[in-house]
Parts: C-alpha cells; structure tokens; sequence
C-alpha cells in the first residue's frame, strides 16, 4: 500500500461517522478454500462470519446519504469519488425515474460503501471472503468444478446489463446469499492487494470493455478464467473509481464466545 493511498485512507477514516441501520445478514460457516493468486500457500482459511442476503439497494443508499449529506453528489469530496459518482441519480437525493428503489445501488467509490458498511457496525468483505462464498451453487459450497456452473457466470461477464434488475433476481446460493453472480459486481475491502500487470484505469474507462467472458466459454479452466476476470477488474480500479456496474454489499465478525 503506498504511502499517497494510506494518507487517503487516515483523511477518509477522519472525514466518516456513524448511523444506525441494519439489512437481513445470514451466517458463513468458515473453512479452507484455494484462490487464484496473490497467496503464498495453497489454501487460505476463513473463519465464520455473516453477510448480507442481498446487495446494498437503491433505496437503502439513497436513505444513507440523506443521513450523511457529505456522499450527496454535490458535496462528496472529489478525494472520495470520481466525476461519475452516482451518475444515474436525478439529484442529491432522487434516483432517475428509470431505477427501481430495489436494483442494487452503482456509482459508487468504495469509499462510500465501506462508510455505508461501516455505520452498521459491520465491514466490506475481504477477497478471500467474497470468492469463499461465490464458490457455491444452490446445492454445494463449491460448485467451480462444475462446467455449467462456470458457463452461467461467465455468460454474465459477456454482457452484464442486468444491473437495474432488482435484488433476489438470481439465484440463492448454498449459504441463502443471493446474487454474488449475474447483477453487479461488488467491492471489496481489499480489492487492491493482488494487482493484475497490464491493467490500468485508462484502459477500462469504457465499462463494456472489461466485460470479455464470451472469449472464454471454450477454454479448457473456465473455473480460472471466471476467477482471473474477478481480480482483473480489482486489480483495474482505485478506491474513487465508480462504474455502472459495480455495487456492494457487507459482512460481519461473529464475537467471540468467551
């Protein structure tokens, strides 16, 4: 972590305060799993926690920033978020007609979801989080051996244009968590510790362009080309980047039992 971004982070964590409010969280029973990269072992342990059913809302984002007028369009600080933060709002504080209260909230930095995450009392999943849970289908906690599996999401990476859809349009996974697949994708609380060569935000300044899964539904891994796309568009973003499809949702440490 440079010294430029740690200073941002000090300035924002200064800049942030609390509210109160809550979303349905179920529990993750933690294990071992095996990433794709930027780990030196094999596998990486998880521990129990919980996250949200659902990704963050429109409604609900709108209802934060009425709270916290600092995220409003026309106040958010341009340290925070870049000129495309919330760009499909009709104003500080009204969606364009066009979205539903119930789509996923977009435009957004992860500054802004990780205060959002942070008034709660809970957090922005970390990678190994997020990919420990998106591994499972309905029926199975890890689904990636799976060719249709693999198929269906990397059908969504062709074209993602499901991102006016509203929560709960796709399918409940093993751990009742929907959507990790086929609406948005999401931050993280660390989506910038494994950087991908060659990617930039001067290359991806088009959405569409980081969207390329049709090239991949005949390679021979898709379970790894699905992977490397997730971390591909981590590795592409900085913290006050928002795109049109790019949302988030929160987990939760469960306190220790003493």
């Amino acid at each position: 972590m440079n010294t430029i971004f740690r200073l941002t982070i000090a300035i924002f964590f200064l800049w942030v305060s609390n509210v109160n409010c809550q979303s349905e969280m179920v529990l993750i029973k933690g294990g071992t799993y095996t990433p794709l990269y930027g780990r030196d072992s094999l596998q990486v342990t998880i521990s129990d926690f919980k996250m949200d059913v659902y990704p963050v809302t429109n409604q609900e984002f709108v209802a934060f920033v009425k709270e916290h007028q600092k995220w409003k369009k026309s106040k958010v600080l341009k340290l925070f978020a870049d000129g495309n933060y919330l760009f499909n709002w009709k104003s500080d504080t009204e969606l364009d007609p066009s979205q539903s209260l119930k789509a996923p909230i977009t435009g957004i930095s992860w500054f802004a979801a990780n205060d959002y995450c942070e008034c709660q009392g809970k957090r922005l999943p970390t990678i190994d989080e997020w990919e420990y849970v998106a591994m499972a289908n309905e029926k199975m906690p890890d689904a990636r051996k799976l060719k249709n599996y693999n198929e269906y999401i990397l059908s969504w990476y062709e074209k993602p244009k499901t991102f006016n859809n509203e929560i709960g349009s796709t399918f409940k996974n093993y751990w009742n968590v929907y959507d990790l697949h086929g609406l948005v994708w999401e931050w993280t609380s660390d989506f910038n510790s494994v950087l991908i060569s060659g990617e930039s935000r001067k290359d991806v300044d088009n959405d569409s362009n980081l969207f390329c899964g049709s090239a991949a539904i005949g390679a021979t891994d898709l379970m790894n080309y699905a992977a490397f796309m997730r971390y591909a568009i981590r590795g592409s973003v900085k913290a006050k980047y928002t795109m049109k499809n790019l949302g988030f949702r929160c987990v939760s440490d469960i306190e220790n039992k003493q």
